[in-house]
């Protein structure tokens, strides 16, 4: 009574040679509504820079994204085969991006912002984490559209045969973290800020680092490993143990920004 996977296309719109993935189109929908309601707080009082400004941290918000999502997937998941394999390194059509590496690039790319743009990096920092959720939410069902980083076997009335899956039902685990990564994030985040929590530069930053790890963590609880990477001890997943640590960096800077010293008019 298994559910089978539906008939999607991966390639959204085909142009002659060209084609346009629903992939890459998740990316560009979610930068580009990440753009727009980053306009919306980061220029809502208290102030943290410019229309114009943001429009600027666009390109390099971009930059990180694409960047340090392509190397630290190098580096975390398979370092071996692509230093044998260097050519392959920038072959993005190919597949393969990590988040932690990308939340690393856009941090670099956040710190030379802010200190060209003598700008204050939490405050920003805040404003683009409450727009990250956006993008997580389209990406994880791009993941659904391809096909691709589905979930381990299961009995429950909604598993689904994956087509690369083999023959047993599994989770829709891209489905789960479209929710918990996305969708939840983004409420959470979202009524934090109406709290008045955002006059507390970092905090809401935090929010999103902590809220991320455990929802990445949960997700991975049902999402099968990478065939090349499989388990390590007690059963954890390398998503896992990369997310522990911005648990760890998120409440620091909640707790930072709690202080009494640290509110600013």
């Amino acid at each position: 009574m298994a559910l089978h996977f539906p008939d999607l296309d991966p390639v959204a719109l085909r142009i002659g040679p060209l084609a346009i993935r629903w992939y890459a189109l998740s990316y560009i929908t979610g930068i580009l509504l990440g753009w727009w309601h980053v306009r919306r707080i980061a220029t809502a009082p208290p102030k943290a820079m410019t229309a114009a400004q943001v429009d600027d941290l666009v390109l390099w918000c971009t930059l990180g994204i694409v960047l340090g999502g392509r190397i630290g997937y190098v580096l975390f998941y398979q370092p071996s085969y692509y230093f044998a394999h260097p050519g392959e390194i920038l072959a993005l059509w190919h597949g393969g991006m990590s988040f932690h590496g990308g939340l690393l690039g856009v941090v670099l790319a956040l710190l030379l912002f802010c200190w060209r743009n003598s700008l204050s990096f939490f405050m920003v920092g805040d404003a683009v984490c409450c727009a990250v959720p956006i993008g997580l939410f389209f990406g994880r069902l791009a993941n659904f559209v391809n096909g691709e980083l589905f979930g381990r076997p299961t009995d429950l009335p909604w598993g689904m045969i994956f087509p690369r899956g083999g023959p047993e039902p599994r989770h829709p685990s891209q489905i789960y973290e479209a929710l918990l990564e996305g969708a939840v994030l983004f409420l959470v985040l979202f009524f934090l800020r109406r709290t008045g929590l955002r006059e507390r530069p970092g905090f809401l930053a935090g929010a999103f680092l902590v809220g991320y790890g455990i929802a990445r963590i949960i997700g991975e609880c049902f999402r099968a490993p990478d065939p090349f990477m499989g388990y390590f001890a007690f059963g954890l997943t390398e998503g896992q143990l990369l997310s522990a640590p911005l648990i760890l960096c998120g409440a620091w800077l909640m707790w930072q920004a709690k202080r009494p010293s640290a509110k600013r008019e």
